[in-house]
């Protein structure tokens, strides 16, 4: 495989994670494209990390169950359609192996950032805040709270501890 190819592959989920992050933060959603453009790419980057096939069938049960639940969540209003095809496109990634950990780095990254919001939410707009649309959603006491970041920062923690991290040897 080319030095290319191993690099895009490489640096594929952290720029997808990050930019839906920077994308719900700034307007409270994640585009669709994010959470495929994931879930397209995962086959790629299992065969080039030579991901045996019946690992790569359990990273797809790990993401489809992910979904599952998360379908079930966003259908009692517990979270956004976004943070369900996120999670379940990260949970492709990262299979059973990091599934729990994932999901507690997410958990604490979102309590931290829901007390964050809260505390921004409790003080007056600052005056630079008052042109800028996406801090005043941020600060809109019933809008919700963009945890597509927490999700992508849980991810990010455990990126390191995936198979995926065999890819940079060859870029270094």
């Amino acid at each position: 495989m080319s030095a290319f190819l191993e690099t895009c592959l490489y640096f594929a989920f952290p720029v997808a994670v990050v930019a839906a992050a920077f994308s719900d933060l700034v307007t409270m959603t994640i585009p669709n494209r994010l959470s495929a453009a994931l879930a397209l790419i995962f086959p790629f980057a299992a065969l080039a990390v030579g991901m045996p096939l019946a690992v790569f069938g359990m990273h797809i049960v790990a993401g489809l169950l992910v979904l599952g639940v998360g379908i079930i969540m966003f259908s009692r209003g517990w979270i956004g359609g976004g943070d369900a095809k996120l999670a379940a496109a990260i949970a492709l990634w990262l299979g059973f192996d990091q599934l729990l950990v994932f999901f507690v780095y997410a958990s604490l990254f979102g309590g931290m950032l829901t007390l964050g919001i809260l505390a921004f939410r409790s003080r007056m707009v600052p005056a630079f805040a008052l042109r800028q649309e996406w801090l005043m959603r941020l600060h809109d006491r019933d809008a919700g709270v963009p945890y597509g970041i927490a999700i992508a920062a849980g991810a990010m923690m455990i990126y390191a501890e995936t198979p995926f991290m065999a890819l940079s040897g060859s870029l270094i």
